[in-house]
């Protein structure tokens, strides 16, 4: 997945956010929906980047993804 990192204030974890568009059932209209990961990160990336992440083995309670 392709997303933005909103936050790179923990060790190791930034917060990316990933924007997607769906649509509407009944009227159709496109509608911009976010989901927030938690992400393990080793490359040093900072607030504002595009990084992209894959799924790994859980590497803590809220992590399972690292920066690829």
């Amino acid at each position: 997945m392709i997303g933005k990192v909103v936050s790179a204030k923990m060790n190791n974890t930034v917060v990316v956010e990933v924007e997607r568009l769906v649509a509407h059932a009944l009227y159709k209209k496109r509608l911009k929906r976010t989901s927030r990961f938690q992400v393990h990160d080793e490359l040093g990336v900072k607030a504002g980047d595009t990084v992209r992440f894959e799924a790994t083995k859980p590497i803590s309670k809220m992590k399972y993804h690292r920066v690829v």
